[in-house]
């Protein structure tokens, strides 16, 4: 099939490029949402609390292995938790150590965090650590204070902005600019969109993230309850969209401004998508899954926010001293992710938005039986399809746009019909 990989189509499993290394397993901030501590999952109770450098070492092994086998020019690193800066300066050093040692002359690596940034303040010899590794840092921060507070708070119950805020005044200094990468903002529909927008541009990010929070059909996300479609084309548009009608008011303001202000991955990937490209994240398109998550005990495991499914669902029973990354690769569960267009349901496959959509992230479509569904959050992805796409060819005409843009109804969304899709998670 043409929207499957060469690999693919030829039987073969895919290299991972990405490496999410969980060195850290517990955290300083207590959020309502977490799928790590509040969902389904609950493996983390019985995982150390930081990954130890024999396990880093093994891991950082098998890495530059898989790395020259399949001569990849290139990986990513990315440290998670947890917190992953509660590991501390002196393991976070050696650890890095560790990795860059490892591959160094086998592929070039760059390394990344997402952190909530709070020991940045406490602990300054965190920054010259990832000054010398050239860590780029994403940090958390859920748009104004009292937005923020509502769902990141400590363990006390105290709000956690002010002290996000600091080390954001800390980043974004002409000293620390160079590590800040952006922020990561999770929806909320209690919250004004344009206001929180304008809320994270005064930390001046160079890119935000707007993710949807997790959900399945089984576990709804926040809102009005949704009904699963089963026939394509026209029930995608069905039901309620208010986290399209969040983001559609996003998207216009951001669109709209005199200036470039920040990027949005999101609408950034769904502009692409449209006009006939590839997006990188495993929310949008049909882009093959290429990131394999490290526990802090060495754990293989699949992509984090499987977590908010059910219990042990990220897991494949290979850990980095007993197997290798190959083993990994040929697990069913990342090979389903790694199919296209031949991977997603019945309801997808034969929708007109499944090439941009992509099914919508993979674990937004559990329900009772499995993954072959629609994203719980369909129809919004629909509503927010047809706004962008009509944005896009209002104002390039002569760029054909993958599918045609339906006229929106009187509540403003129109039928399904444009083309192309949300954010570890």
């Amino acid at each position: 099939m043409a929207d499957e990989p060469a690999e693919a189509q030829a039987g073969r499993a895919l290299p991972f490029r990405q490496y999410l290394l969980k060195i850290h397993s517990r955290c300083n901030l207590a959020c309502d949402y977490c799928y790590m501590y509040e969902a389904a999952d609950q493996s983390w109770r019985s995982r150390p609390r930081r990954m130890e450098l024999a396990t880093v070492r093994r891991t950082a092994e098998l890495i530059a292995r898989h790395a020259t086998e399949h001569a990849l020019p290139e990986v990513g690193v990315i440290l998670h938790g947890g917190e992953p800066l509660l590991v501390g300066a002196a393991h976070l050093d050696a650890l890095l150590g560790e990795l860059s040692a490892a591959l160094d002359g086998r592929t070039a690596v760059r390394f990344s965090m997402q952190t909530n940034g709070l020991r940045l303040a406490a602990e300054p010899a965190l920054l010259d650590v990832l000054h010398r590794y050239r860590v780029s840092v994403g940090v958390s921060l859920d748009g104004s204070p009292a937005d923020h507070d509502r769902h990141r708070r400590f363990p006390d119950g105290r709000g956690s902005y002010a002290a996000t805020a600091e080390v954001l005044r800390l980043l974004g200094s002409p000293e620390h600019r160079e590590l800040y990468a952006g922020l990561l903002c999770v929806v909320d529909l209690e919250s004004d969109p344009v206001r929180t927008y304008e809320a994270l541009l005064e930390h001046a990010p160079p890119r935000i993230d707007l993710l949807l929070p997790h959900g399945t059909w089984e576990e709804q996300p926040p809102g009005p309850a949704r009904v699963r479609p089963t026939v394509p084309p026209e029930a995608v548009a069905q039901g309620p969209t208010p986290y399209a009608d969040w983001l559609r008011a996003v998207f216009d303001r951001w669109y709209d401004a005199p200036r470039r202000e920040t990027g949005i991955r999101l609408f950034e990937e769904l502009a692409v998508l449209l006009l006939g490209g590839r997006a990188a994240s495993e929310a949008v398109g049909l882009a093959p899954v290429d990131l394999v998550v490290v526990e802090a005990d060495g754990t293989i495991e699949q992509a984090d926010s499987l977590k908010a499914t059910y219990e042990g669902a990220p897991g494949t029973g290979l850990d980095v001293f007993r197997h290798d990354f190959e083993a990994a690769a040929a697990h069913p569960g990342f090979r389903a992710r790694q199919r296209g267009l031949a991977g997603l349901g019945p309801v997808c496959a034969a929708c007109p938005l499944a090439r941009v959509c992509g099914g919508g992230l993979y674990a937004h479509r559990y329900a009772r039986g499995g993954f072959a569904n629609p994203s719980v959050y369909c129809a919004d992805l629909a509503a927010l399809i047809g706004h962008i796409g009509g944005r896009l060819r209002r104002d390039l005409p002569q760029v054909p746009v993958r599918a045609p843009v339906p006229a929106p109804t009187a509540a403003g969304r129109g039928t399904a019909a444009a083309g192309w899709t949300r954010a570890d998670g």
